[in-house]
């Protein structure tokens, strides 16, 4: 069993907005990141992913609309759909998702 402060080990990261993994759950991904102020370019996955806010706000684009996750929110970004962090965004956030081996195709996308 692991115990995890999940804002030390996003204090701990060198970079913003470079996640960790720090388990799986089956085939699932734990990871966890610390997000600063900056904008993150538009991405989509072949899987759902999981957005779970620690602390701070988490400001999302999607499909021309804008969502904003608290605290103690978690957000499911849907397989196929877009979706970009807006400028704004700060905190820690947890992200549940798959390994690439498993799903090899998810991409960036140019705006």
């Amino acid at each position: 069993m692991s115990l995890y402060s999940l804002q030390q080990e996003a204090n701990e990261l060198p970079q913003a907005w470079r996640s960790r993994v720090l388990g799986r759950v089956g085939h699932a991904n734990i990871k966890v990141l610390r997000m600063d102020e900056r904008s993150v370019i538009e991405e989509v996955h072949d899987y759902d992913e999981g957005l779970l806010v620690i602390n701070g706000r988490l400001q999302l684009g999607i499909a021309g609309e804008k969502f904003i996750v608290e605290a103690g929110e978690l957000y499911v970004a849907k397989a196929g759909i877009p979706h970009t962090v807006e400028s704004g965004s700060f905190g820690t956030l947890v992200i549940i998702d798959l390994p690439e081996s498993i799903y090899p195709t998810t991409r960036t996308l140019k705006a």
